[in-house]
């Protein structure tokens, strides 16, 4: 696997972590590590250290408010189907792996890019 050595190293090995949780998903990109299927992204690792999943419009706004986190924003631009994972969820993989396969299971249902 690539590393990038400007994310945090603890970041990107509970990020590697949670991504060997489901076998059909390999973790992609060299500076910006990120998940994807059918040609459509479902979660990164950004430059600033923050994982982000792309969930469902219902499960987003749940996910939300339960972890009192918020949308993903990068370049200036709010991702509308991402939100940022804290810190604290990062860190309970268990508890996240149910957030990412959810991630995956929406892209899957997505037309192919």
């Amino acid at each position: 696997m690539k590393k990038d050595i400007s994310i945090p190293g603890e970041t990107l090995q509970l990020y590697e972590k949670l991504i060997v949780t489901n076998k059909k998903v390999e973790r992609k990109g060299a500076t910006m590590p990120y998940t994807s299927c059918k040609g459509h992204m479902f979660s990164f690792l950004s430059k600033d250290g923050s994982v982000n999943l792309r969930l469902p419009a219902e499960d987003l706004q749940a996910f939300i408010k339960k972890y009192k986190t918020t949308q993903s924003f990068q370049n200036g631009v709010v991702m509308k189907e991402y939100a940022v994972v804290p810190r604290a969820l990062l860190k309970k993989t268990a508890e996240l792996k149910k957030y990412f396969d959810v991630s995956y299971k929406y892209v899957q249902s997505l037309k192919p890019k």
